[in-house]
């Protein structure tokens, strides 16, 4: 079975209504105090942005969750997210900015990622994102919408290849296993614009990998598309 979806999707409003549990602060508070929920680390004050022509991974899992941290004041911080799980991925023309505020009142500094710009792709394992924003055009191969988040996503062998994350205790999942989720063969996002507060991967291939630092906010332009 194969399902394809058009168009801009706001992740960050999806994620509050795929977990219920998350859309409240007192929900959320009650939540990771009993451990049903929890990030797998504390992010930094800022999230970043991400673009690329194309993402293709396979073994999606993709469910609610709640990213933690402090904001630029020190305060405590709880971000709602969906994270995007696949067990492998190739990305091509990916472009990653994150804009910094300087103290003293010297204004933003930005900095920018740039990789697999030319013929070769960039490659990683066991990838999650933790995406509050997501624009994009998307294909999803045997899809499953609606299973338990802590079902995981199964290969042909019945070996759970993608899971919920840990949290920070390394055993506490990342979302509660009993929360909404989907599944997939296999997702290929085109077109992608995303904001997020974390990425994290088994391994991570950059080939043509480039770093820069501009003064002022100058966040990635949307890839070439497809």
């Amino acid at each position: 079975m194969e399902s394809q979806v058009r168009g801009g999707t706001r992740w960050k409003r999806f994620a509050l209504v795929m977990v219920p549990s998350v859309a409240a602060t007192a929900a959320i508070g009650v939540g990771l105090a009993q451990g049903a929920l929890a990030a797998s680390f504390s992010v930094s004050g800022v999230d970043f942005k991400v673009t690329a022509q194309q993402l293709d991974g396979r073994n999606l899992l993709q469910y609610g969750s709640v990213a933690t941290g402090k904001d630029l004041n020190g305060k405590d911080a709880v971000h709602p997210v969906v994270v995007s799980g696949f067990s492998d991925a190739t990305i091509t023309k990916m472009c990653q900015s994150v804009v910094q505020p300087l103290p003293f009142g010297l204004g933003d500094v930005t900095m920018t990622l740039k990789a697999g710009q030319g013929d070769q792709k960039i490659e990683a394992t066991n990838i999650y994102l933790d995406v509050s924003e997501l624009s994009t055009d998307a294909q999803f191969t045997n899809i499953d919408i609606g299973v338990a988040a802590g079902e995981g996503k199964r290969d042909a062998n019945g070996n759970v290849v993608t899971k919920i994350q840990p949290g920070a205790d390394g055993k506490t999942p990342g979302g509660s296993p009993y929360g909404f989720a989907q599944r997939a063969d296999r997702a290929v996002l085109s077109n992608v614009q995303q904001r997020a507060w974390a990425t994290t991967a088994g391994s991570f291939k950059l080939p043509g990998l480039s770093l820069s630092l501009t003064g002022g906010k100058h966040e990635c332009e949307p890839a070439p598309k497809i």
